[in-house]
């Protein structure tokens, strides 16, 4: 008796780890587009041979005319799948960081509520391509290593098991299940950045370098991901043995880590402190009390917080910019 297509196999190979990694109830993320549709009926079929409970989710962004309906077309299908619960959530979108950006908050929000309430565990239809234009998009942003790492296979309460599939495969295994997939028209609308970089930018460097470019990047994004999650580690490491019982932070010993590894504790100690939107400019500030002190006063963040240098530590100070402290570290010699 012959199989499954080979398309269809590849997506079911693809969710099998997972199943025994994750733990609680799961939901698909479902959009009605190839690829969270192939997504969906792959953990319909494997899920219960796992002992797994599996549901859906679909959310309705409320951007387009029909959008109401198209969400209702996504989730009798769902149903179809005997997936168990099926949910519709609206979202509002706001404008905060253009559409994409906005949209891409909204429908986060919005499932990180859904996998609280209903499910511990919500499956994402990411692939190969989306990673290699994630990795190029944080390139082209320079916002540093970690956005060109691209995305987690795992980081809950997502989980992305397609990341090492193309698009194609996705698509082919619809077909061969002969299941409808919904065409999102914003997908190749031109006024997104995102829709330009799958339609015009990566076909012309596969052109120009031969082809293979989707798997490089997204190599190039695990390879980094290793090396980010090392330095993470230390950084942690680092942060607990340098923490005092103040809080504060030691300025000789801090300022002699190297860059990657000081920074990172660093922005690691004023998140836990409660530093609110911490940005690359503010770490910077804080940096410099270290490696460019020049006798300075308080490095102000968001929040009302700041940094300040006394008595070569660096603690947090909430509210108002206060009076200099009258054991401030002297500047170094030039």
């Amino acid at each position: 008796m012959a199989g499954p297509h080979p398309a269809v196999a590849a997506v079911r190979a693809a969710v099998r780890p997972g199943l025994t990694s994750t733990t609680g109830p799961l939901l698909v993320a479902c959009s009605g587009g190839a690829d969270s549709v192939a997504l969906a009926a792959a953990l319909a079929f494997e899920a219960p041979r796992a002992g797994r409970r599996v549901g859906a989710v679909t959310v309705d962004h409320r951007l387009q005319p029909g959008s109401a309906e198209q969400a209702q077309r996504t989730a009798a299908l769902l149903r179809s799948l005997r997936l168990d619960p099926v949910l519709v959530v609206p979202v509002t979108v706001g404008s905060a960081g253009g559409p994409e950006g906005a949209a891409r908050d909204a429908r986060a929000a919005a499932l990180r509520g859904v996998a609280a309430t209903h499910g511990g565990t919500v499956a994402l239809g990411h692939t190969l391509d989306d990673q290699a234009e994630t990795v190029l998009l944080g390139l082209a942003r320079g916002s540093g290593p970690r956005s060109v790492a691209g995305m987690v296979e795992q980081r809950p309460p997502f989980w992305r098991p397609l990341l090492g599939l193309r698009r194609e495969t996705t698509r082919a295994a619809c077909l061969a299940q002969e299941l409808p997939v919904w065409d999102d028209p914003w997908n190749t609308d031109p006024a997104y950045t995102r829709v330009r970089l799958r339609t015009e930018v990566l076909p012309l460097l596969e052109d120009v370098l031969g082809g293979g470019v989707g798997p490089a990047l997204a190599r190039t994004a695990a390879l980094l991901r290793e090396d980010l999650d090392a330095l993470d580690a230390l950084a942690a490491h680092e942060l607990g043995a340098l923490t005092g019982p103040d809080g504060g932070l030691p300025a000789g010993p801090l300022a002699e880590l190297p860059a990657a590894l000081r920074r990172r504790v660093l922005r690691s100690w004023l998140l836990r402190a409660g530093v609110p939107d911490l940005q690359g400019v503010h770490l910077a500030a804080v940096d410099a009390l270290l490696t460019r002190w020049r006798g300075q006063g308080r490095a102000d963040l968001p929040g009302g917080t700041g940094v300040v240098r006394a008595s070569g530590r660096l603690t947090v100070q909430r509210g108002p910019r206060a009076a200099a402290p009258a054991a401030v570290d002297p500047p170094e010699e030039p």
